[in-house]
């Protein structure tokens, strides 16, 4: 097998499943619903933020993603979810773009916007009815039996703003609910919130997952990450290990990863692509 450093400079720990995988994603061989990456990289003024990442997510899977501060994983997400572009190699999403829910940090939102609970929920129509359309009472109420499910059904006319951190999230977890997409990509979703919200939402995303929905999750706390994600792909802008939980987290790809993100030189050259596979 040799060193995972001489590992992942042949590409062999490139993603879930290894070779045959990578193989699978390099001919095109995915099937609907997958969330193929064929050497991807994102960069940030051409230094790379992600780093030739190739592998898969399944249709229905649930994945944690997880590493060092400044990994690339914010960043990939973002990929993921169309917010930014490639800069090398190919993101394939086997599904319409419409069907994608993207729930960023909560430090990136404006909480003095004014508006109120149940509009915030409502926001999750848009991509059905337009910024001009109407929101009609089967919309309305399904905005709050939203709210109601997870366990805001009085907050229908808060302003935003008025909400803790916990309520917040669960408000818009209730908007991802009114969504209803095939994909839901999470940034840190259970950061800086209170241990009841946490557990609440989590079982929401085992729900999602138990309908088979594919459910990404930006994760810092790696506890999380082995009781409630069966997969994780651990990332150092580079792939360090990407398959199931309890053979990625372990104490040498974790320090692995802590090695690579130190080591990473914001001002190198833009890297060339590894080169392809051979069947």
């Amino acid at each position: 097998m040799g060193s995972l450093a001489a590992r992942l400079e042949r590409g062999d720990a490139g993603g879930v499943g290894g070779r045959r995988l990578r193989r699978a994603v390099a001919r095109g061989v995915v099937g609907a619903g997958v969330i193929a990456l064929h050497d991807l990289t994102v960069a940030y003024e051409r230094h790379p933020a992600v780093h030739h990442l190739t592998g898969a997510f399944a249709a229905g899977s649930l994945t944690a993603v997880v590493g060092p501060n400044g990994a690339g994983k914010t960043t990939l997400l973002k990929a993921l979810a169309g917010l930014v572009r490639p800069a090398a190699g190919r993101l394939e999403r086997g599904l319409a773009p419409g069907r994608v829910a993207y729930l960023p940090q909560l430090p990136e939102l404006d909480r003095r916007f004014p508006i109120s609970v149940l509009d915030t929920v409502l926001l999750g129509h848009w991509r059905a009815i337009g910024w001009s359309g109407g929101v009609d009472r089967a919309r309305r109420d399904q905005a709050a039996a939203a709210l109601e499910a997870v366990g805001l059904g009085g907050f229908a006319s808060r302003a935003i703003g008025s909400l803790s951190a916990g309520q917040l999230q669960r408000a818009l977890f209730a908007r991802l609910m009114v969504q209803d997409a095939a994909l839901i990509l999470l940034d840190e979703p259970f950061n800086a919130i209170d241990a009841s919200t946490a557990r609440d939402l989590i079982a929401l995303v085992g729900r999602w997952h138990a309908e088979r929905r594919t459910v990404i999750a930006v994760l810092h706390d790696l506890e999380q990450a082995r009781r409630h994600f069966p997969t994780t792909l651990l990332l150092a802008r580079g792939c360090v290990a990407w398959g199931a939980t309890a053979d990625v987290l372990t104490a040498g790809n974790l320090a692995a990863a802590h090695r690579m993100s130190e080591s990473w030189d914001p001002h190198a050259d833009y890297c060339a692509p590894v080169p392809a596979l051979t069947p």
